[in-house]
């Protein structure tokens, strides 16, 4: 099977879990812009990230035969600090069009606080303008709340629901994204968010439509296998494998390609890789010898 994990911080990942990664399957993953685990000061430290997970991440990916996508936009945490947001807000256009980039994301809530809205209505206001999908975060704290109010507030702003991404659901939101009509995702995280035997359930009661599963591995105790891990458990438990390839691989082509930056068909062919490449000169290798493919006959 091959597998889409649509949320991961790459970022914050060793090239072993690319190897692991590619081993299990997954040949695509989208890298949404986060925080980092402490606030950043500076304007410049949100252009140095933007760069890095459109430019070096994507080039690391693809040495492994990954397919990297990201999302770019002001996440809910870091809106508190009302002075930078303005700021970051002012360069995003500056990388939202750039080649590899599926989203506005993720964005949303933490606190549900008025400066998060703020910066959660103007992101969705150009999105909206630009005929772009948006992924949301949805808080760790009163999540459902946090939910209704960002789907209330999409709607409002006239995103198309469509297009939009919820992220992070658990058992007491799901039915309020599938009956917005919007993609309910789900993380794959230890303790604070899903676990792969809840999601076995959850797919078996709504069936496969609209929902999306993924791993958010981060800097934190996480999994970047956790997508194909749980595709293997849902197989053993019961769900069917049509609806185990749609919500591990064809519902989140089916969400991020409404980028027109996914060339899904190039997604289904063997990847070519020739770890002699480089990027700013300089390459993913550290002395070992590179894996140089033979090009696939036509």
């Amino acid at each position: 099977m091959r597998f889409f994990d649509p949320h991961i911080h790459m970022i914050s990942r060793t090239t072993d879990d690319y190897e692991a990664m590619a081993r299990a399957g997954i040949r695509a993953v989208i890298e949404p812009a986060f925080w980092i685990g402490q606030p950043r000061t500076t304007l410049g430290a949100f252009v140095d990230y933007f760069s890095q997970i459109l430019g070096w991440e994507r080039f690391r990916a693809s040495q492994f035969g990954i397919a990297h996508y990201c999302c770019i936009g002001l996440n809910s945490k870091e809106a508190n600090n009302e002075a930078l947001a303005r700021e970051v807000l002012e360069i995003l256009p500056r990388f939202a069009f750039k080649e590899g980039v599926v989203a506005i994301g993720e964005i949303g809530y933490d606190e549900i606080s008025a400066a998060e809205e703020r910066a959660y209505v103007w992101q969705l206001e150009f999105a909206r303008k630009h005929d772009m999908v948006v992924m949301v975060h949805s808080p760790h704290r009163d999540k459902k709340r946090g939910i209704q109010r960002s789907i209330a507030v999409a709607r409002e702003v006239g995103l198309p629901m469509e297009k939009l991404v919820v992220d992070h659901n658990n058992e007491e939101t799901v039915k309020d994204v599938l009956d917005a009509g919007a993609w309910a995702a789900f993380t794959i995280y230890p303790h604070t968010k899903m676990g792969s035997e809840r999601m076995c359930e959850i797919v078996k009661r709504y069936g496969p439509r609209q929902i999306i599963v993924d791993s958010s591995a981060d800097w934190g105790v996480s999994d970047p296998l956790g997508v194909p891990k749980t595709a293997k458990l849902m197989l053993e438990r019961g769900v069917p494998p049509e609806h185990v390839e749609q919500t591990t691989w064809s519902n989140a082509l089916a969400a991020y390609s409404q980028s027109g930056q996914i060339d899904v068909e190039a997604l289904l062919t063997t990847p070519v890789i020739d770890q002699r490449a480089l990027f700013s000169d300089n390459s993913v290798l550290r002395g070992q010898a590179p894996r140089v493919d033979a090009p696939v006959p036509n």
